[in-house]
């Protein structure tokens, strides 16, 4: 509305390389990072208020993760590094009891991948420091991981939109310009014009006119 920036409430932990995450009741969720060592907390965002509090910890600790909210108001956590190596677990926090639970773990060590939640309410994971090419799809409902076909590409640090087609393009990453797209109806991957030039550890937002700002 006015375009100014004010200061609000510093976060209890310094942290690099985590994530946030808008929860249903408004207040967002950071977890991990890096600081000194990979950090394990988790810290809740009151925008009411402005200020932040603690709130469980992950039971492993983790940066360059992925953090997704699910339709159920869950949020998925997975992959990442824990500062020994590369992570495959996946943690549920439930915002209702603060509490973490459990998930079903990644078939690869991901770090520096996307987590996309696709509009059937399952959500697709692409790319991370990884041997394979391969995506993958958890459901909800099962708490399971699928095979969701292969990259042409290998990509770490890139980004992964949601269209309104429900498509969903992957671009960028490492020294890739080659951008992918993903039917989650159909399970096709096609490719289309690649960027000018390659990018990586860059955003990607779907903008009001269905067009995407890289």
């Amino acid at each position: 509305a006015t375009g100014i920036w004010s200061a609000t409430g510093s976060l209890n932990h310094p942290r690099a390389e985590h994530t946030a995450t808008l929860l249903p009741n408004g207040k967002v969720l950071v977890t991990g990072g890096q600081f000194g060592g990979v950090n394990l907390s988790a810290e809740l965002y009151d925008p009411a208020s402005g200020v932040w509090s603690f709130t469980n910890p992950l039971s492993t600790p983790r940066s360059h993760h992925s953090a997704t909210l699910l339709p159920n108001g869950k949020v998925l956590v997975c992959g990442g590094t824990n500062g020994g190596g590369p992570l495959a677990s996946a943690q549920l926090y439930d915002p209702a009891t603060g509490n973490w639970s459990a998930a079903a773990s990644l078939t690869r060590t991901r770090v520096d991948h996307t987590a996309t939640l696709l509009p059937n309410g399952k959500v697709l994971v692409t790319g991370g420091h990884t041997s394979s090419n391969l995506m993958e799809l958890y459901n909800p409902a099962t708490n399971s991981w699928s095979d969701a076909g292969f990259l042409f590409e290998l990509r770490q640090r890139h980004s992964a939109t949601l269209l309104p087609g429900r498509e969903v393009m992957v671009v960028g990453g490492t020294q890739y310009t080659l951008t992918e797209i993903y039917d989650p109806a159909t399970g096709y991957l096609g490719y289309v014009n690649g960027l000018g030039s390659a990018r990586t550890f860059h955003t990607t937002e779907l903008l009001l006119n269905g067009k995407v700002l890289l």
